[in-house]
């Protein structure tokens, strides 16, 4: 399996190759040069393997270039009862007729990035320690993404980490997650800015190749081809649960701002995955849902980026858009680098409205989307605290308020989770009155020593001062 950039660059490379690099070097995303395809034979053999075994064998279909069995230890050292809470890794639930919840929250971080970076975590130690080298990874977060990431990478060798964060727009539980970590290897910068500055500021130290080379800069957004293709499995046994042996069509909502967990969503369905519908669930901060919409991708700037009750979707520049518009532009990787390089980076929009290839979204690529609101969060809340007794969190309040616009009879709807409500608490006592259960390892997390840095929306003062933590 080989590697080639959303922008052109058709140097292929493998999967260890960019394993431990961020952008392409031509500012593109990596993608494989073909999906692999998955049969109804492969299916039927899959069906009933634990969580890490599935892992594996698709897996394997990406990478070819770490032995097969060093691999299969690696899922299995991650995947573990002991770290996500139970043999099922990620359980299914009916909430009610035909519309169904997949706990991706049950990792140390009480996020579904954890299903991702707890593999990404091992595989950079083992690749790193097979070459001798080091990494400094450089993040953004806009609240989960840097918990799961630290959570991961702390103490492990030859890795450092340094998350940048918008100063003051996470929730209180998340920047102590984060924050209060004092392992030497982990630098938190809070970035005076919205999220979509932290993530133009890894885009820049990315794109300075001379720095990324002498500092060894990699990274652990969703940018990353390993952290998105980990989150494809979950996919796979959310299908596998919520169908019988027969099979059959499932669909699936998923809150989303960056882009990077429903892309995953996108890739299942091109390596044949039966996935009806994919359906893009935002915040007010709604740019996918009005592309999915009208067409229009257009970027908001800081001040036109809401502060939600969400705040881990409130971002404006999905990174992770590009890979599928790549896709969806028949691969075309000159024509992508137009919209984003270009168009994007100039007038901070493109318009594929009156292009042919629009119209694929839905009717060959499955996507529909849908937009929840403050209002809509809280009634959806108390609604399914009400009638089933589950509390869920801000986002996949979202995320449930939006599919049930897209339940379709016969076709089970699955809504990822994507955190549990403690991790938004003042909303779930806006909508119920009491605070939601914490978990004894969090006890007052939010009173513990905080080791955070505060910089400015500049990428050279971050270069810097990771040039300075260096040594």
């Amino acid at each position: 399996m080989r590697y080639i950039s959303t922008r052109g660059d058709q140097t292929p490379r493998r999967f260890c190759e960019i394993l431990l690099e961020g952008l392409a070097p031509d500012g593109g995303l990596y993608l494989p040069e073909r999906y692999p395809q998955v049969d109804a034979a492969t299916l039927s053999k899959w069906r009933g393997l634990p969580y890490h075994a599935l892992a594996f064998e698709i897996l394997s279909l990406y990478i070819d270039d770490i032995p097969a069995e060093d691999l299969r230890a690696l899922c299995a050292k991650t995947y573990t009862a002991e770290v996500f809470g139970s043999e099922d890794i990620v359980p299914l639930r009916e909430l009610e007729d035909g519309v169904y919840l997949e706990g991706l929250s049950n990792g140390p971080t009480l996020a579904f990035k954890d299903m991702a970076m707890q593999l990404l975590g091992n595989l950079f130690e083992y690749e790193l320690a097979r070459r001798g080298e080091e990494l400094n990874i450089l993040g953004a977060t806009s609240g989960d993404t840097g918990s799961a990431a630290e959570y991961a990478m702390r103490g492990k060798k030859g890795v450092r980490v340094f998350m940048t964060s918008p100063d003051g727009r996470m929730s209180p539980f998340q920047q102590a997650q984060m924050f209060s970590l004092q392992d030497a290897n982990i630098h938190n910068i809070a970035i005076a800015g919205v999220f979509d500055d932290c993530q133009d500021i890894v885009k820049a130290v990315s794109n300075d190749l001379a720095f990324k080379r002498q500092y060894r800069i990699g990274t652990v957004n969703s940018i990353n081809w390993a952290r998105l293709l980990a989150q494809v499995v979950y996919y796979f046994a959310g299908w596998f649960q919520a169908t019988s042996p027969e099979g059959g069509e499932v669909s699936f909502t998923v809150p989303s701002g960056n882009f990077g967990n429903v892309c995953a969503g996108h890739v299942a369905r091109m390596m044949g995955l039966p996935i009806r519908k994919l359906v893009v669930a935002t915040n007010e901060n709604d740019v996918l849902d009005e592309f999915f919409r009208t067409g229009v991708y257009r970027v908001r700037g800081a001040a036109d980026t809401h502060e939600t009750s969400s705040p881990s979707m409130d971002i404006s520049k999905a990174s992770n858009f590009e890979r599928f518009v790549f896709d969806l532009l028949g691969r075309d990787g000159a024509k992508t680098r137009g919209l984003f390089h270009d168009q994007v980076a100039k007038t901070g929009r493109f318009d594929l409205s009156a292009d042919p290839a629009f119209a694929d979204a839905a009717s060959k690529f499955g996507f529909v989307s849908g937009r929840s609101t403050h209002a809509d969060r809280l009634a959806t809340i108390r609604d399914t605290d009400k009638r089933f007794a589950v509390l869920v969190d801000t986002h996949t309040a979202d995320g449930l308020k939006v599919a049930r616009a897209y339940v379709e009879p016969d076709v089970p709807m699955v809504v990822l989770e994507t955190a549990l409500p403690i991790k938004f608490a003042a909303t779930i006592v806006e909508a119920l009155g009491h605070e939601p259960d914490r978990p004894k390892q969090f006890e007052g997390i939010e009173s513990l020593p905080k080791r955070v840095v505060r910089l400015p929306a500049d990428a050279d003062a971050v270069k810097r001062y990771i040039a300075g933590h260096c040594a």
